[in-house]
């Protein structure tokens, strides 16, 4: 089989079966391996196959009076957070990283950090969320209660916790929604 039958068979894929982009690009991936890999055998870049496209759609958005009516049913606490999620269009494993020092109400911005591909970014605070996200006297009255009790530490990323020995303690550090119950500490 040379490169006419591969070119041949990955059109047929894409037109014929109507198979997706990446179906087709797997099979392609194969049949450079086999020929580099075990019959050690060079294929002429395959110009004339057509490939699958890759559909494109539009995600499904909520519009705004959908979006307040969904806030509207949600209580105090849950309603800040899915406001936050919401507004600041944070995902859910970047809003519970969030911490107490990544909030910039002078700016107006949140910095995400361990984002999507380890990076870290930028993003703004929604004007109506800064106020109550300043209210965080009653998550320092936890911290503070439970460093009396022996706890209040959080893990730090990296080796800040060698470089600053008692920052796992203080408030900046501290995320901006704790849990419910204490985490299991190891001994």
């Amino acid at each position: 089989m040379g490169a006419a039958e591969v070119s041949k068979f990955l059109t047929h894929l894409a037109v014929n079966r109507s198979v997706a982009a990446s179906t087709q690009n797997q099979a392609l991936a194969a049949l450079l391996f086999l020929y580099r890999n075990v019959l050690k055998q060079d294929l002429p870049w395959l110009e004339n196959v057509e490939r699958a496209r890759r559909p494109t759609r539009l995600p499904v958005v909520l519009t705004r009076p959908e979006v307040k009516r969904l806030l509207s049913h949600l209580e105090q606490q849950n309603w800040l957070q899915a406001s936050l999620l919401y507004g600041a269009g944070m995902r859910l494993g970047e809003w519970v990283r969030l911490r107490v020092k990544d909030l910039d109400f002078g700016d107006k911005q949140i910095v995400v950090r361990e984002a999507k591909g380890n990076k870290d970014r930028v993003t703004m605070l929604p004007a109506t969320l800064a106020e109550p996200l300043k209210c965080l006297a009653y998550v320092k009255g936890l911290h503070m209660r439970d460093l009396k009790e022996g706890f209040g530490q959080v893990y730090l990323p990296f080796a800040l916790g060698r470089k600053y020995p008692n920052a796992d303690r203080e408030w900046a550090w501290q995320y901006v929604f704790p849990a419910a119950t204490r985490a299991a500490t190891a001994s």
